[in-house]
């Protein structure tokens, strides 16, 4: 099948990006929030966002005009009825992914694929709410979007193949590069990923090590961009414990039990950089 018109659910962080990457590559895009604040909010990203790449020569102002062009937001989901492909990136909360699966379901044309951007939840309990298992699959972006070059794709036991060929050639068109996971909690990334942050908290929790010699051991020593503390800043202390959770209740493994400091942290509003002071203070 043929995608032409995108449809986003969210324009927080991950939405936003979504939106900007779409309508880079020349799709029309539709985006809904919850109230006309935060559809503002997200559309104000992707314009600042769009200006940091024509400051940076990435695009040229001319190209950033026609893609902010392409791009409607909405309040509400029936303005999706024309979309061939529509990408969930609402809150990290199943009941709420259930119950906008199931109205998009009612809404969108017999063709159109449904997808959900989460992290680590159940793709098929998605798709359970819907009449068309076979259109469902999750397309994980990473943040931020527009730069990020992996998709990763999250196909379920009743995903056919022809959606997983629409979605393949979908993100080709985004020029990302993609991989494909079966539909377990953490998927790839984050199923490696959730253990190695946890255990770089651990040993920062028991004294091993301050957390500027943690960040610059793995740097240095491993080669990594960024260190396992700085990069939980990055991502957001409250998104890594939702994720931890989600798994170990999952796996019942206690690779994915979150340290008592990480639930402290979040408890504490000590989220990361989005609130200006995780492990490190950014104000």
């Amino acid at each position: 099948m043929e995608i032409n018109k995108v449809g986003v659910v969210g324009c927080g962080l991950m939405g936003s990006g979504i939106v900007e990457t779409c309508a880079r590559a020349g799709y029309d895009v539709v985006v809904q929030e919850v109230s006309q604040e935060l559809l503002d909010r997200g559309l104000g990203r992707v314009q600042a966002s769009m200006q940091k790449a024509v400051s940076r020569n990435k695009i040229e102002q001319g190209q950033a005009e026609e893609a902010l062009a392409r791009i409607t937001g909405t309040l509400t989901l029936n303005d999706f009825s024309g979309c061939d492909l529509v990408v969930e990136a609402a809150v990290e909360n199943m009941a709420v992914k259930k119950e906008i699966f199931g109205q998009l379901d009612q809404i969108l044309p017999a063709h159109a694929i449904l997808a959900s951007n989460t992290s680590s939840l159940c793709i098929t309990e998605m798709a359970s709410v819907t009449g068309r298992g076979d259109k469902v699959l999750g397309i994980h972006f990473f943040n931020p979007v527009p730069v990020m070059p992996l998709i990763e794709f999250v196909r379920t036991i009743l995903t056919s193949d022809e959606t997983m060929e629409a979605a393949h050639q979908f993100g080709a068109s985004l020029g990302k590069t993609m991989v494909t996971a079966k539909d377990t909690p953490g998927f790839i990334v984050n199923r490696l990923l959730i253990p190695y942050i946890l255990d770089a908290v651990r040993v920062y929790e028991n004294g091993l090590a301050s957390r500027e010699d943690i960040d610059t051991a793995i740097k240095l020593g491993l080669n990594h961009p960024m260190g396992p503390l700085t990069l939980l800043d990055f991502v957001g202390l409250d998104t890594c414990l939702f994720i931890a959770d989600a798994m170990y209740q999952e796996y019942k493994d206690e690779r994915y039990a979150a340290p008592p400091l990480l639930r402290r942290m979040v408890l504490a509003g000590h989220l990361g950089r989005k609130s200006g002071k995780g492990f490190y203070d950014y104000r």
